[in-house]
């Protein structure tokens, strides 16, 4: 796992555990996700991407500019990937993973994205990958809810203005201590830690709630602010992290990944694991102590890759989800 350790997120592809020949990569970046519309950044990727793909596809990692999960951008990550799948062939599902590109010292000062010669911030890189190699993966959440179902009464796109017909930053103001929101750059010294959950889809099975973060606050109206568009009367609730929750959902994935290898030794594992589940939750001792253990449970000495993310990308069923708070681990056998 890299992140924690440097400046800016990295992530490097240890190819060498599996052969030359066995796989192939196809790498491009493009600009924009930051400045222009994402749905048609996604076009473009996709076009980019149809030549490529053959019956050896094994899917796409893919690592945005993860300002645009935390309203840097004048769009979300859920148009980007609408505008790339839509332009993708229906007849075979494309598996994707990876996570937002984020500078640990601060998220909303822009990553740098590096493909070749070329170097930009604001946009996305991306790998197809292809070749005789079996993928296994598995996703795990690490929030519960706290306190009861809320409704959402009024709302524009992805800004809350009510929930149960009050200001949406007067709700939010019910789950932290008094006076904590007087400033609209308070809200970052929580943000990390209380989010907002909506029920998860019928086809996530290991999942009551997936998680919608609030990235900012405004103050001057009483709306809130979250990852994807959120339809008035839409059911919500407010969440925290929870230690027992991230510790069994590790267990959980192991075991996944162990049952889809079906007995096969994995010679690749790439982690993408959620900022908020590293330095910002945990402490040190206490982060590896986890990561140890879960590494060994599923092959000690495998080669393995990742980085913490500013928002996570990997499939559920055939769905490619954008998730929040997470940990997506893909190994390659």
């Amino acid at each position: 796992m890299n992140g924690d350790d440097a400046d800016e997120s990295s992530f490097s592809v240890v190819v060498t555990a599996i052969s030359s020949e066995e796989l192939r990569w196809h790498n491009r970046i493009a600009r924009g996700l930051v400045e222009d519309d994402t749905r048609t950044v996604g076009q473009r990727v996709a076009k980019d991407l149809l030549p490529h793909l053959s019956a050896e596809t094994i899917g796409l990692f893919v690592f945005p500019d993860g300002r645009v999960d935390f309203g840097v951008s004048r769009d979300n990550l859920d148009n980007f990937f609408t505008g790339l799948e839509e332009n993708l062939p229906s007849e075979r599902f494309l598996p994707m993973w990876g996570g937002g590109a984020n500078k640990t010292g601060g998220w909303r000062e822009p990553p740098h994205q590096y493909c070749d010669d070329e170097v930009i911030s604001g946009g996305v890189s991306y790998a197809l990958l292809s070749g005789k190699a079996q993928a296994s993966w598995a996703i795990s959440h690490s929030v519960i809810p706290i306190g009861g179902e809320r409704k959402v009464t009024r709302s524009k796109e992805n800004v809350i203005h009510e929930i149960d017909g009050k200001p949406a930053v007067e709700v939010l103001k019910e789950y932290l201590p008094e006076h904590a929101l007087a400033d609209d750059r308070n809200w970052m010294d929580y943000a990390n830690s209380l989010a907002l959950c909506f029920k998860a889809p019928s086809y996530m099975k290991d999942e009551e709630y997936v998680v919608r973060g609030v990235p900012a606050v405004k103050m001057a109206d009483g709306s809130i602010i979250v990852q994807t568009e959120v339809q008035e009367g839409t059911s919500i609730w407010f969440s925290s992290r929870d230690k027992e929750k991230l510790a069994s959902g590790l267990d959980r994935m192991s075991q996944q990944i162990k049952e889809q290898l079906g007995g096969e030794k994995p010679e690749l594992v790439f982690q993408f694991e959620c900022a908020t589940r590293g330095k910002t939750m945990l402490r040190e001792q206490e982060k590896l102590q986890y990561l140890r253990q879960f590494r060994r449970s599923v092959d000690p000495d495998v080669p393995w890759a990742g980085y913490y993310c500013a928002g996570e990308i990997g499939p559920v069923e055939e769905h490619n989800n954008h998730h929040l708070y997470t940990s997506v681990v893909l190994a390659l056998s």
